[in-house]
């Protein structure tokens, strides 16, 4: 065969990419459904603990482990612990000891899944990082770029921790499951015998396995085990005491630690006085809130106030809003309708507010005020 017809028939090698496999059955689904595209798909487990914790257990390793071979994939373990406590673990600690409500999921998908794992996908020649998120890509064929919408499944939908990705990240990566229910993952891994098919999902912080945060807080920041404090009604008077406001979260109401006549919720915390002020679920009411470091995906940063519907939390159902951004990365919103339990610490993520599923944007909530 002459050098000509051997490059006729030559075929193109298949596109390399890192799959994040935690063990679970969205992450083997996502890895399977790549090698049926015909993708060089390359499984990586991130240790991301010392210690043994709900999530990135050695045990979890082994099921993904099993899953590669089963599907016929390389794969390997990366130890990421040291970086993912400087990173993750230690700020969610300062975070509760600064009167915030912190979500590590975020974090872990900015600066581990589509950041260190990304590094190490470029070194085995691969340009893009598959994980099981809940969540679906469109890429605009002229540009390339990434638009961020709700995954089909919209009780799964897990956009809400991917708002502060960047185009550069969001374009390296891929949500294979995104277009699926969870019944329809399961049934998937089922038809490919994966071990992983009915294997239950883990709904606590993977650090914080007894649920315990103020445990974590304290093993991390041993000063905080001293603070002590008021908790205080909304005028002011004293109703008991508490070992620190990173005990407490806006919005809550059980574990206070007093007795009243009426329902009482934490309203606001004040770490420098240590102070919590607790009242009706009335005082839960916000109608305009602030937030900084602003992400946009779906447009440049609006030179206008722009409508949209705003999400506080992963399980809060988005409400219209008017977005009113300022040059420094921070906006205003004003809510439309009341919502209730605004957290500093917590994300509010902006969608589109004529279908409530494309991601433009979002930031970190700052406060809430009526």
């Amino acid at each position: 065969m002459s050098t000509e017809s051997a490059e006729r028939v030559r075929t193109t090698p298949a596109e390399r990419v890192v799959v994040a496999m935690s063990g679970g059955v969205d992450s083997s689904v996502a890895a399977a459904m790549l090698v049926e595209e015909g993708v060089d798909a390359i499984g990586v487990t991130m240790k991301l603990s010392e210690s043994e914790s709900r999530c990135c257990s050695l045990e979890d390793a082994d099921d993904a482990r099993r899953v590669a071979e089963r599907i016929g994939i390389r794969f390997y373990v990366a130890n990421y612990a040291e970086a993912f406590t400087e990173e993750v673990v230690e700020p969610f600690a300062d975070d509760y000891l600064a009167a915030r409500t912190p979500i590590p999921c975020i974090a872990c998908n900015r600066s581990f899944k589509f950041d260190h794992l990304l590094d190490r996908a470029r070194v085995f020649g691969a340009d893009r990082v598959a994980t099981g998120h809940y969540a679906r890509l469109e890429h605009d064929p002229t540009t390339g770029d990434a638009r961020l919408f709700r995954g089909r499944d919209r009780q799964k939908d897990q956009s809400y921790f991917l708002f502060p990705l960047t185009q550069a990240q969001l374009r390296a990566a891929s949500f294979p499951v995104g277009d699926l229910t969870k019944e329809q993952v399961r049934a998937r891994a089922r038809d490919l015998g994966l071990g992983t098919a009915e294997k239950p999902e883990s709904q606590e912080i993977c650090f914080v396995p007894d649920g315990d945060y103020a445990k974590v807080v304290e093993r991390l920041r041993p000063e905080a085990r001293r603070l002590r404090g008021e908790i205080v009604d909304e005028s002011g008077h004293v109703l008991g005491e508490h070992r620190g406001v990173h005990h407490f979260t806006v919005g809550q109401r059980h574990g206070l630690g007093i007795s009243a006549d009426r329902r009482l919720y934490v309203l606001r915390l004040d770490p420098r006085e240590q102070k919590v002020v607790v009242g009706g679920v009335e005082g839960l009411d916000c109608g305009r809130a602030s937030v900084d470091r602003v992400n946009w995906i779906a447009c440049a940063p609006p030179s206008a106030p722009l409508r949209v519907r705003v999400q506080v939390r992963h399980r809060h159902s988005a409400v219209l809003a008017t977005v009113t951004p300022s040059a420094d990365a921070t906006a205003e919103i004003a809510f439309e309708e009341p919502v209730r339990a605004v957290a500093p610490g917590q994300a509010a993520v902006f969608y589109d507010a004529s279908n409530d599923e494309e991601v433009i944007g979002g930031g970190w909530l700052l406060r809430g005020s009526a």
